[in-house]
């Protein structure tokens, strides 16, 4: 079918649409095989030193590649054909993610190798971010985005859901070594899916142009509307303290109460509010849809208040990841369309960049700095304070004018 005809439809109205049906399939296998190693890294670096300090420098590691290529990523996604440069990243993902997996199962993993496959992982992300969101509005008509954004938001919490859920089944049993080989099987997979779109370049490959003309019309773009860089700002902060707190505290608590496995579901829930919050958002939205969905990104800050008992209730705990989940997915949905629907085509990959970079510079900080944070002030007073650090930059958003005003366009 022809993605610029005018349709209507339900949530299911995108997948009509074989870019759009590849786009999500590739989107989901990378998610599973993330999910499995968001919830394997972590142990398999306590299981090789025994230190969250030396988890946050592993997890940091990737963070910070990944904020150094972005801008380099969203020039090269405006460049070239997007579906090439996807599938040249989840190649590079496999390749680091096998070798990652093939040191833990012999036995051969050191520190300084993890940190090095990590970068090498990050750098990957740093391409295939940019490239894979501004295809979204490439593979169906205008009319559809709300509910292929939500669509993609859907298929990425499915992997999500079902990779945290198999990474916490597989870590328990099996170890972490097999679980982050997964990973490496499903970016593999990816890359197959993302060479079936078949999709027109917005760019050039002109070699003639230059990188730092690029770079600064995009930043032109990403500064000429107050409420998207008023919002990186924000994420800026909320990102930081949520990779902290789920990616380094969370793991310590749950070795030393609930569990591995337990931990690897509670994380599977999330994603489960993650998904139920993308069909809510592809059903309805308000006009002012930006503003509700900021509003509702302070719900995220439930599971660290119930994190910092000193013994954490898990059915609450449960409960506040679920929410939490369902609330910052109605965020996802308007902030992904209010991009789509206000930044041309042909720079929309540059702004991704410089969105992920402002919304993930500080979190290598801030996974790098929990860690000794946690050891001189303790984890529980550590979560409280990411969570405060959380409240007060979303309200500093919420009263930005700007952010309050921004409405959806009507597609006739």
């Amino acid at each position: 079918m022809d993605a610029n005809a005018d349709t209507g439809g339900g949530i299911l109205a995108p997948l009509r649409y074989g870019n759009f049906r590849a786009l999500a399939s590739g989107r989901v296998l990378m998610m599973f095989g993330n999910g499995m190693a968001t919830v394997a890294l972590a142990f398999a670096v306590l299981d090789v030193t025994g230190s969250l300090t030396q988890v946050g420098l592993v997890v940091g590691a990737r963070s910070i590649a990944n904020v150094a290529l972005l801008l380099l990523g969203g020039v090269i996604a405006d460049r070239l054909p997007r579906s090439m440069v996807l599938v040249g990243g989840c190649a590079l993902a496999a390749l680091s993610q096998g070798t990652l997996a093939l040191t833990l199962l012999t036995g051969t993993a050191s520190l300084p190798l993890m940190i090095a496959l990590s970068v090498v992982n990050g750098a990957a992300a740093a391409a295939n971010l940019p490239a894979s969101a501004a295809l979204t509005p490439q593979t169906v008509p205008r009319a559809l985005l709300r509910q292929a954004n939500a669509s993609v938001g859907i298929a990425k919490q499915l992997g999500m859901f079902a990779g945290m859920s198999a990474g916490g089944v597989a870590v328990g049993l099996w170890g972490p070594g097999w679980a982050i080989g997964v990973d490496a099987l499903m970016f593999a997979a990816a890359g197959v899916a993302f060479s079936l779109l078949r999709v027109p370049s917005t760019g050039t490959a002109d070699g003639g142009r230059n990188v730092l003309r690029d770079l600064v019309e995009g930043w032109r773009e990403f500064v000429a509307r107050p409420w998207v860089w008023i919002i990186v700002l924000q994420f800026m902060v909320v990102n930081a303290g949520w990779s902290a707190a789920t990616g380094v505290l969370g793991p310590g608590i749950a070795d030393a109460t609930f569990g591995r496995t337990t931990w690897g579901l509670l994380m599977a829930a999330n994603s489960v509010g993650l998904l139920l919050g993308g069909v809510l958002a592809a059903r309805w939205q308000p006009q002012r849809a930006l503003f509700y969905g900021t509003a509702l990104v302070l719900l995220q800050t439930l599971p660290f208040f119930v994190l910092a008992g000193p013994s954490p209730m898990v059915p609450l705990l449960f409960a506040a990841m679920f929410v939490g989940g369902m609330a910052v997915e109605q965020f996802g949905v308007a902030w992904e369309v209010s991009l789509q629907e206000n930044v041309p085509a042909e720079r929309l990959s540059r702004v991704y960049s410089y969105d992920a970079l402002g919304s993930f510079v500080a979190m290598p900080v801030g996974q790098i700095a929990i860690g000794p944070t946690a050891e001189a002030i303790g984890v529980d007073r550590s979560l409280l304070l990411v969570a405060s650090l959380t409240i007060i930059a979303t309200l500093a958003a919420l009263c930005a004018p700007s952010v309050r005003s921004l409405r959806r366009r009507r597609v006739l």
